[in-house]
């Protein structure tokens, strides 16, 4: 009798599991309507895949956009989308050395050093020791260099690409490093972390004759200065949902294209990074993440304009990973409307597109590492290291 009743309740749970998760499966997927359209922009595909020199690099992330999130974007503003109008398109493998699922620091690493490392490093490999980043590389070369974020500066992706750190909850140490950055041009949230985290930091940058800026719209009349650190408010660190302006990161790419085109003759290079495409993802908002990935086509969309009229600038937009392992469950391209379901609040192992433009942007076709993104750039520049 006892073992009767024993597997009558070993029954009992296995269904009752089996009913649970069956539930937790068909849950409704999340929807959004899209209200607020923007035209695409296409360009002339002039220089569109050419061998010839390149002098700029422009490198776009947009952080945990997978091929769903892209295309819910393009999908809701009536298929249309900057970033889908290139032609030269690749795959990118991002696990990290410790990792099946690789997180923004590793993956970050991968793009600013051309190596992998543990996940939550931060510019050094997995036994700590620093290795350079791409606008270390660049800067003694004669390149400007610069870099832009939605997110906190002291964030695992900009961080990559001036930091050397072994964890990325370092924020302290991670904001020190940022007075020794190699870049002329840097923007990212917030003033009250710098303030909370490096109370020296602030000053620290001024005597390295940073230009210190807390709004975007100061850029224009501060674009002759030597140094600029655009260190915005809590605001601009959030969702465009919850307030951050709309013109925050098109303006601020279109800016510092601008400052940093004027500092060096021999070319420059910048990071704009999407990143609240990686948290609306992560809270299995898709409302968030189809506003986000339109606020980030936006900035694509600044640095294709400049691509044809310098011609001699190579774009490149990918992700780091891709965040929530989303799918489109439905939509209506009339109505902007989608439908979408997460598989959960994380990461993903899927392969990431990467979209490029201009002189030898042939090069990112195929399938290939994160960290031949780093050596492509170099060899597109015509380093050697």
């Amino acid at each position: 009798m006892k073992n009767k009743i024993i597997a009558f309740l070993l029954v009992f749970f296995c269904t009752a599991t089996m009913f649970s998760q069956n539930k937790e499966k068909t849950e409704a997927p999340s929807s959004y309507q899209n209200t607020e359209f923007q035209t695409a922009y296409t360009p002339s595909y002039k220089n569109d895949g050419l061998n010839k020199p390149v002098k700029n690099v422009i490198l776009l992330i947009g952080d945990g956009m997978g091929l769903a999130q892209t295309t819910a974007g393009m999908y809701a503003n009536h298929n249309a989308l900057t970033i889908t109008n290139l032609r030269n398109i690749g795959l990118v493998k991002t696990f990290s050395l410790s990792n099946f699922i690789t997180d923004s620091a590793a993956s970050g690493t991968a793009y600013a050093t051309g190596k992998k490392t543990k996940n939550g490093c931060i510019g050094v490999d997995s036994l700590g020791n620093e290795m350079p980043n791409m606008t270390e590389i660049l800067a003694p070369l004669g390149y400007a260099t610069g870099i832009i974020t939605t997110d906190k500066i002291s964030g695992a992706t900009p961080s990559a690409f001036y930091a050397h750190q072994i964890k990325r909850s370092m924020t302290k140490e991670i904001l020190e490093d940022l007075v020794d950055t190699k870049a002329l041009f840097i923007a990212g949230s917030s003033i009250s972390d710098l303030k909370k985290e490096g109370a020296d930091v602030l000053n620290a940058l001024k005597e390295k004759n940073f230009n210190i800026l807390q709004n975007y719209k100061d850029l224009a009349s501060s674009i002759q200065a030597e140094k600029i650190a655009l260190i915005c408010d809590d605001e601009n660190a959030k969702f465009i949902s919850e307030g951050r302006d709309r013109d925050y990161l098109k303006e601020t790419t279109s800016q510092a294209i601008k400052f940093l085109s004027e500092k060096s003759k021999k070319g420059f290079f910048l990071m704009v990074e999407g990143a609240q495409i990686d948290w609306a993802s992560h809270n299995n908002v898709i409302e968030n993440v189809v506003r986000e990935v339109l606020d980030f086509d936006k900035a694509v969309e600044e640095a294709l304009r400049f691509a044809d009229k310098n011609g001699e600038t190579l774009v490149i937009i990918t992700a780091d990973h891709e965040t929530g392992g989303m799918s489109l469950q439905d939509g209506d391209i009339e109505k902007g409307t989608i439908k979408a379901r997460f598989a959960s609040s994380g990461h993903s192992p899927i392969m990431v597109p990467v979209y490029a433009y201009g002189p030898q942007a042939q090069l990112f076709r195929g399938v290939q590492d994160n960290t031949e993104i780093f050596s492509k750039i170099l060899e597109a520049l015509r380093i050697r290291k």
